[in-house]
């Protein structure tokens, strides 16, 4: 017979709840400060004391059964109440502590680590858990405190503030390649060559984007390999796969090298780049309020992803 679920303690609780958020054991017991077999056998005992799987677990991945996520629903705003309980002390702090929970992509985390650090040397009190995924996520839902994406992707309920930064896409290939191919002058001249798709992280392939003189077009370019994101993608054009549309920061130096040569340069305008979002609806902790006035004046001053 069970223990009774009783007793289950609040770090218990917490436990469970990052595990989940972060399905994974080791990534959910770094952002916790503990390791990862303490974690794995503070869930078996919860577990035991529950009578019931509260995940699914293989040496890849780690999921909520079913009984797992009905039971995580109900534990969720319970756990949530009593971290706004102790945000309520923590105001009377004279600087801010605790864990500033924050989503973005692992792009986005390049981009922004260099804030993050200036926050924390500013906030030594302040822990951060940076988490990417490629995906994008319901921050409120999976517990975030807020995230970082590209201003365009920020869902329409949420405030964002932008990092200052434009980001530039652009069209690329080898020389050889546009040798041996010609050079497209129009978006329209790319139904003849080969492109290099790249999927999003929802599973869709994505469009290329073209704009200019007020004109703009979304194209399903023609292209005999697809490959998981622009990264890959870039890689296939500098082995003369055939064109790539990428973000000009990750082919910098392969065009001041001449190992890629940008096309249809005038049809591509730049995009706002990174904001910092977070939910309207909700009063900010002290810490992420600090976080927000971070990034204000970070980009007051110019700073970018430095």
């Amino acid at each position: 017979m069970a223990e009774s679920p009783a007793n289950l303690a609040l770090n218990e609780l917490t436990a469970l709840a990052a595990v989940a958020d972060h399905r994974s054991f080791r990534a959910a017991a770094t952002a916790l400060g503990v390791s990862p077999s303490s974690l794995s056998h503070r869930v078996a005992a919860m577990e035991r004391q529950l009578g019931v799987r509260l995940f699914n677990r293989t040496t890849r991945s780690v999921a909520l059964t079913e009984a797992g996520e009905q039971f995580l629903a109900r534990v969720r705003p319970a756990l949530r109440e009593i971290a706004d309980a102790v945000e309520t002390v923590n105001r009377f702090r004279d600087t801010p502590a605790g864990l500033l929970r924050l989503n973005t992509s692992e792009g986005g985390a390049e981009r922004v680590l260099p804030l993050v650090l200036d926050f924390m040397a500013r906030y030594p009190d302040m822990r951060v858990d940076l988490v990417t995924e490629g995906r994008m996520v319901d921050i409120v839902a999976a517990g975030f405190d807020a995230g970082f994406r590209t201003l365009e992707a920020v869902p329409e309920d949420m405030v964002a503030i932008a990092l200052g930064v434009e980001e530039g896409w652009g069209v690329v290939a080898t020389p050889a390649y546009l040798q041996a191919r010609g050079i497209p002058r129009s978006p329209a001249d790319l139904l003849s060559h080969d492109c290099v798709r790249a999927r999003l992280p929802s599973g869709t392939l994505y469009r290329w984007e073209f704009a200019r003189g007020g004109e703009e077009t979304r194209l399903d370019v023609p292209g005999r390999l697809i490959v998981g994101n622009h990264d890959l993608a870039l890689r296939a054009a500098r082995a003369d796969a055939g064109l790539a549309y990428v973000n000009l920061r990750a082919v910098a130096a392969d065009l001041a090298a001449g190992r890629l040569t940008r096309v249809l340069a005038d049809w591509i305008p730049s995009s706002p780049g990174m904001a910092l979002y977070y939910p309207s609806q909700r009063l900010p902790s002290a810490g992420l309020r600090a976080f927000i006035d971070h990034t204000k004046a970070w980009r007051a001053a110019g700073r970018g992803y430095d």
